[in-house]
Formats: C-alpha cells, sequence, structure tokens
C-alpha cells in the first residue's frame, strides 16, 4: 500500500514583516528584466521577485525601512507604493 505523498505548500518571507508564510497569502513585486518595478498578480512573471502581506502594516514598514529597495536591488517609485496601498485598502 502507497503512502500518498503531501505536497509542500511554497513559503516565502514577506519583506515588511519578515515572516515566512505561504506564497499564495502574499503579494509579489517584481523586477522585469527590462528594468520595470510592476505588481505581479499571477506570481509568474518573470524577473526578480519580493514579496509582501497584504497589510498596510508592512507595506509601510518596507517602505520607511527601504526594504522593496534591497529585495529588488532597484529604488522603487512612490507610484508602486501608493498602487501596492490601494489595492490593500480598496
Amino acid at each position: 500500500m502507497r503512502v500518498p505523498r503531501v505536497k509542500k505548500v511554497p513559503q516565502r518571507m514577506c519583506v515588511g514583516c519578515r515572516e515566512m508564510k505561504p506564497k499564495k497569502e502574499l503579494i509579489r513585486i517584481v523586477r522585469t528584466p527590462a528594468e520595470s518595478i510592476e505588481v505581479d498578480p499571477t506570481g509568474k512573471k518573470s524577473g526578480r521577485g519580493a514579496y509582501i502581506c497584504p497589510t498596510v502594516e508592512c507595506l509601510q514598514k518596507a517602505a520607511r525601512e527601504k526594504r522593496l529597495e534591497r529585495a529588488l536591488e532597484r529604488p522603487v517609485s512612490r507610484e508602486i507604493y501608493d498602487m501596492l496601498a490601494q489595492r490593500l485598502n480598496g
């Protein structure tokens, strides 16, 4: 008798609170190969990604301590932060 395998849930670290959480619970921000920074709702765009919890507190902490910039290795514009804040509030 074979024992069914339990599939592992992919875990990622939030750049705001620095906690490991299931990938599906987080928002992915990606630096594309064309060097633009975008929100990735699918989680599948190519490029360097960073993950953040869908909470205003984590977004504020990531912005204040420039954690998103460090994770993506590029400056992140105010528009990206505003877009993320809108997604979280709306």
